[in-house]
């Protein structure tokens, strides 16, 4: 399997990078991003792209797009963070489009599928997985994650976490968390046996993590 990877400097992507550089069923990775992701690996390749609009052309002969993108949208304006949120991975996926890949975009908890809510970061993200869903690809697959317990060695962990991470077994007993070894087994799943569900909550997460 060859994966494009996209958000490998932060949290979620440089965990699923990791999980998938040990993963046997994952072949090569091309890391998308903006800076170096600050990791080495026989597998690894990497692109730099400052900005991800300005893009007018990707790599083809992939398998899949592990989309991991994101930004908080603290202190964002709602057009800043449609654009970050909406506009890039949108235009991003249009470069990719293909009935031979896959993609599987991050979205997160609690995200307004009906584009209709209150909650401004909500409804941008439902209207980005809407928006994704109507492409031409082989599956596409939107994540909703809660809260996620780093890899092993990473180096780009959320500030919260370790004000939170003692909790981790709790919430993971709530059906409210996950490994991102696991987030990252259940997206290499998601290429190779596909899911039903294509909106996939964290339970959905951790359960086709589990799949083999």
């Amino acid at each position: 399997m060859k994966v494009i990877l996209t958000g490998a400097t932060g949290m979620v992507g440089e965990g699923v990078l990791l999980a998938c550089l040990e993963n046997p069923a994952v072949d090569e990775i091309l890391s998308v991003s903006r800076r170096p992701c600050g990791h080495t690996h026989p597998k690894l390749k990497e692109l730099l792209a400052p900005d991800f609009l300005a893009l007018t052309e990707l790599p083809k002969g992939y398998d899949a797009c592990f989309y991991c993108a994101g930004v908080s949208s603290v202190g964002m304006t709602e057009a800043d963070y449609t654009r970050a949120t909406y506009d890039t991975p949108v235009h991003f996926a249009q470069l990719l489009a293909s009935p031979e890949m896959t993609l599987v975009h991050v979205s997160g908890a609690s995200t307004d599928g009906s584009e209709k809510g209150r909650v401004m970061w909500a409804r941008v993200k439902g209207r980005a997985e809407n928006a994704l869903m109507r492409m031409p690809f082989k599956g596409v697959y939107n994540f909703r994650p809660g809260l996620m317990k780093p890899m092993p060695g990473q180096t780009r962990v959320n500030k919260y976490y370790p004000l939170i991470g003692w909790s981790y077994a709790l919430w993971h007993a709530a059906g409210k968390a996950s490994t991102l070894r696991d987030v990252a087994q259940a997206m290499v799943n998601c290429v190779t046996l596909g899911s039903e569900k294509h909106v996939l909550e964290v339970r959905d997460i951790n359960a086709l993590a589990q799949q083999r």
